[in-house]
């Protein structure tokens, strides 16, 4: 395998400058702050100690930390700047699509040591999500994930498929993201860097209206897709301990977080997906989309916070 170096990293989190500036600009008219609209306190017990920007940008830990250290780092500096642990979203708007498809095809899209979570016999959700960040320590931006939901090899789920069932009722189904695609510079390098994340930046069309949220996204000057669901709801969704799954160096690791939200709405169906020429399209053809969603999901304010990675 391949490692990426430092200009492979920065090939793929290019900075998407004038949408950095773009939004900080409104940010700051609005009265709002973000770490390109205004000065940041300075991080304390950041010194020679302190990791540096990594080589391998999908990697998470930096290089010099050996499998020897007792925990991940909790500062990791990114572009300059110095990123704590752990990181704290204050404020989102979240919109994901879940689609049940054939287990076998969607495990292709998972690396060894992960095996999907049939829900169904032979069926696995696969969620779509669009993000709009607006109070976040890695800045203010838009963000498209697509994800798996994984479990480690071996993991015992007790009756087969209705013991993930369970699992993903009661949110304790962890998730291997195949694709991050965002619209800034920062917050890409900070997501390989810190957690191996597969964060890209990309251009997103992010429209928010009365009672509907569209979400486009295009990579290499083409068309991926375009997202609409749903926007409302009145719910408030309690904290829950949740965790998502990456390879570092080939080794599974864990990533905790927590979150919980208000203004979330639930429905049946509800997502219109559209693909377009791309690549990325082209492979989630191959699984079965597009196709009537089993459930859509809105945050209107969306809340967590990010562990360090951990090795399982």
């Amino acid at each position: 395998m391949r490692l990426e170096s430092d200009q492979d990293r920065r090939g793929l989190c290019e900075e998407a400058g004038q949408t950095s500036r773009r939004r900080a600009d409104t940010a700051s008219r609005n009265g709002r702050q973000t770490p390109w609209s205004a000065p940041r306190e300075p991080f304390r017990n950041a010194g020679p100690g302190a990791p540096g920007v990594p080589g391998p940008a999908a990697r998470v830990y930096a290089r010099g930390v050996t499998d020897s250290r007792p925990e991940p780092p909790h500062q990791y500096r990114i572009q300059g700047r110095v990123v704590a642990m752990p990181v704290e979203v204050r404020d989102a708007s979240a919109g994901v699509a879940t689609w049940l498809l054939p287990a076998r095809a969607v495990q292709r899209l998972v690396p060894d040591g992960f095996d999907v979570a049939t829900v169904l016999p032979g069926r696995t959700p696969v969620a779509i999500a669009v993000i709009d960040y607006r109070d976040n320590d890695l800045g203010d931006y838009h963000e498209v994930s697509i994800t798996c939901f994984v479990q480690p090899r071996g993991t015992r789920s007790g009756i087969p498929w209705l013991g993930s069932l369970v699992d993903l009722v009661r949110g304790r189904l962890g998730t291997y993201i195949w694709k991050l695609p965002v619209d800034q510079s920062f917050t890409c390098e900070a997501g390989r860097v810190i957690w191996g994340f597969p964060k890209t930046v990309e251009s997103i069309d992010f429209q928010i209206q009365d009672d509907l949220v569209r979400c486009r996204l295009s990579m290499d000057g083409k068309h991926v897709l375009t997202l609409s669901l749903p926007r409302g709801g009145t719910r408030t969704l309690p904290e829950s301990d949740l965790a998502t799954y990456t390879q570092i160096e080939g080794i599974p690791h864990r990533t905790r977080f927590r979150q919980g939200g208000r203004g979330v709405g639930f429905r049946l169906g509800g997502a219109r997906l559209e693909l377009g020429t791309h690549a990325i399209a082209d492979t989630l053809r191959s699984l079965g989309l597009p196709g009537p969603a089993l459930m859509t999901m809105w945050t209107e304010h969306l809340h967590g916070r990010f562990d360090a990675p951990e090795k399982l």
